[in-house]
């Protein structure tokens, strides 16, 4: 064993001693080599040496994207319970006390107003180490919180959608926020405010298949997974052969799922400039 593997366990993430106040080092899941969390912050966490988009929390994907200063957090009124008393190998109240204690955040969908370069915009993030970003009854009445702060205000809303899809443990109080979610765009389309979904690894079940695909521009990071259900169910339920890179968003481009493909660095000038595109064309309509 080399001496950074002594220093730097490899287990696929980070490593680090809180107490001694040493460095954070993180692994690369696409190339293993690992980098300071220090470098990883200057490069909005995009590994330097191959690329790859490594995963973080809504709330320092907010950082990266609204400018600094005052913000506005969204939705927060609405906390969790356990309308169904949901128990499997652990009761549901422990689990959402779990997923608290580790990502520090409530829920799934974390919701700011902010300013992105300089224009008001309402942003939601999914927080996918909360229960795998789930969409449970409280995402829903968050995201739709958001959409009527848009409305009530008149400003762009955007999502940066990452989830494994509807939560089991509330069942069709679950499977009901794709319908709200959906409504509440559609009332943004008829509004004219626009809507603009960013698709990050990975998205899936009911978050893919209403909020997340419904943006006036549907943009996704590079290699992003993004479906309904995973290429291995598929290929084990049809026993069709999926071809290479199925689902990714390489591949969702290239058939027209999507609008574009940007990199994290460039998505607040990206997003600026077609918010800029968007509310020209909708004063040349109106």
């Amino acid at each position: 064993m080399s001496w950074i593997d002594r220093l730097v366990p490899k287990f696929g993430g980070t490593s680090r001693d809180d107490d001694s106040g040493e460095s954070v080092w993180i692994e690369c899941p696409s190339c293993s080599t690992r980098q300071l969390e220090t470098i990883l912050a200057e490069s909005f966490h995009v590994c330097p040496n191959c690329g790859h988009h490594l995963r973080i929390g809504a709330r320092t994907r907010l950082d990266y994207f609204l400018d600094p200063g005052q913000r506005v957090e969204i939705g927060n009124e609405h906390r969790q319970h356990d309308p169904l008393k949901f128990v499997d190998t652990q009761t549901y109240v422990d689990r959402l006390t779990r997923a608290a204690k580790r990502t520090g955040e409530k829920e799934a969908l974390l919701v700011q107003a902010g300013k992105l370069l300089g224009r008001p915009v309402c942003v939601a993030a999914f927080e996918f180490g909360f229960l795998g970003g789930s969409m449970g009854s409280v995402v829903g009445r968050r995201f739709q919180a958001a959409s009527d702060y848009a409305l009530e205000h008149g400003i762009p809303l955007i999502c940066f959608a990452t989830s494994g899809g509807a939560r089991m443990q509330e069942s069709m109080l679950s499977l009901v926020q794709m319908a709200r979610t959906a409504a509440s765009v559609e009332r943004l389309n008829e509004a004219g405010i626009p809507y603009i979904s960013v698709l990050v690894d990975p998205v899936y079940g009911g978050v893919s298949a209403s909020l997340a695909i419904l943006g006036d521009v549907n943009i996704a990071e590079p290699k992003a997974l993004v479906g309904f259900t995973g290429p291995r169910v598929i290929e084990q339920n049809t026993g069709v052969k999926l071809p290479p890179g199925f689902q990714r968003s390489e591949f969702l481009l290239e058939h027209g799922s999507i609008d574009m493909i940007v990199e994290r660095g460039r998505q607040r000038e990206v997003i600026a400039h077609l918010l800029n595109l968007l509310a020209g064309a909708h004063a040349e309509l109106g």
